[in-house]
């Protein structure tokens, strides 16, 4: 899952960064409303982290030019403001969530795991596929009830995948949502990934749909 934090505190910007890419995210950051607006029209995110209070251009305006642009990711808004209003002005703007400074990350993450999971269309917190399920508040995947031993990239692209359990999904798709702006993106990588991840929950869980992607199934010839 990719993130962006739009945050022109420096220290506050680099902290949150760190720590999403620590809980197994891919994060990009913007220092400003103007590079925050045009990554959020460019690049695909899961979901961002915005703060209202932005030179250049301030939160709102950003969250209502990706709106009028059809951008329909999750936007979480964090800013120092109390006031009700401001609030109110967000959440007309189009944002989905709201956490005021100061914060502990562990919420903000939380908070973006349960807007990527409901954006996904899932109402639960634990996502099931055959033998495998993914706690989306912890992070978690397991096999037959055990965590699976997985690199941060592997757990990335495997949680993707149960997110969308079922649904084709491009190798395209997969480095939009999977790799960092400024990281190299490269589809043969993707296929040796995907390689590890089947010996690792059975061959048979991830399809090869020739052409077009990968699918995750429940079961061998299953239909989710």
């Amino acid at each position: 899952m990719r993130i962006l934090v739009v945050e022109d505190d420096a220290r506050l910007r680099e902290a949150l960064l760190d720590d999403l890419r620590a809980a197994g995210f891919a994060a990009d950051g913007a220092a400003d409303g103007t590079e925050g607006e045009f990554l959020g029209q460019t690049e695909t995110y899961d979901a961002v982290v915005l703060d209202l209070g932005l030179p250049g251009l301030d939160g709102i305006s950003v969250l209502e030019g990706w709106r009028r642009a059809k951008r329909a990711m999750p936007v979480l808004i964090l800013t120092a403001r109390e006031e009700w209003s401001e609030k109110v002005r967000g959440f007309r703007a189009g944002a989905d969530d709201y956490l005021t400074k100061p914060f502990r990350t562990e919420e903000v993450i939380i908070r973006l795991r349960s807007l990527i999971r409901r954006a996904a269309g899932h109402a639960t917190t634990v996502l099931d596929c055959g033998p495998l399920s993914l706690d989306t508040q912890m992070g978690l995947i397991t096999l037959d009830g055990l965590p699976i031993r997985l690199t941060a990239f592997e757990q990335r692209l495997l949680a993707y995948l149960i997110h969308h359990t079922g649904r084709v999904v491009s190798r395209t798709e997969l480095s939009e949502h999977l790799y960092e702006r400024d990281t190299e993106r490269d589809f043969n990588s993707l296929e040796v990934i995907i390689g590890r991840l089947r010996r690792k929950i059975g061959r048979s869980h991830i399809e090869t749909i020739r052409g077009q992607g990968y699918r995750l199934v429940p079961e061998p010839g299953a239909d989710a």
